[in-house]
């Protein structure tokens, strides 16, 4: 839950305020951080993608426009900048070579139901983003940021009743995928 001071905040750094600006991101970086850990289930991964996350309202800060709640726009970061590590990470494990075969690491879809249900999420929105594009953002608005539809349309444009139908489209792909095992 953000401060209530956080929206008056974000309209004086958003106007150029660096003190707004570092009293800002110094209240939301609880936040920021509980959020990340929704996407990624390794707290060090989540703690980088928070950090991502504050240098990115740092950096853009000045593009908030007061349209719509800073706490929505903040989901938005949130769950894109989190995303995006978890693609990073991925396609860093990729690039590694493999640990020598007398160094066992935990496999975290063995170790935590948690940990590796969202791996398999995570995995399955990549699946829907390369398959349904469309389909993703209010998947990500609504189930994993916990945005209301009125909130998820503002935020992607689109009226509510596609927002509803292409959040129940998604979810159906979803799970599909999950109850395959992709």
């Amino acid at each position: 839950m953000l401060p209530k001071d956080t929206e008056a905040l974000a309209q004086r750094a958003s106007k150029g305020d660096q003190q707004a600006l570092e009293a800002l991101l110094q209240a939301i970086r609880p936040d920021v951080l509980r959020r990340c850990g929704r996407f990624l289930p390794n707290r060090e991964d989540a703690e980088e993608a928070a950090q991502d996350v504050l240098l990115h309202v740092a950096r853009k800060i000045s593009t908030f426009q007061g349209r719509s709640l800073f706490g929505t726009w903040l989901h938005s970061v949130v769950a894109n900048d989190s995303r995006q590590k978890y693609r990073e990470l991925k396609r860093r494990a990729a690039e590694q070579p493999l640990p020598p075969a007398d160094v066992h690491r935990p496999d975290p879809r063995t170790t935590s139901v948690i940990a590796g249900s969202r791996l398999d999420l995570l995995e399955a929105l990549e699946r829907l983003e390369r398959d349904h594009p469309a389909l993703v953002a209010p998947l990500v608005y609504r189930d994993l940021c916990q945005m209301d539809y009125a909130e998820v349309a503002e935020r992607t444009g689109l009226p509510l009743g596609t927002v509803k139908s292409r959040l129940h489209a998604g979810r159906q792909y979803v799970r599909q995928w999950l109850r395959a095992g992709m």
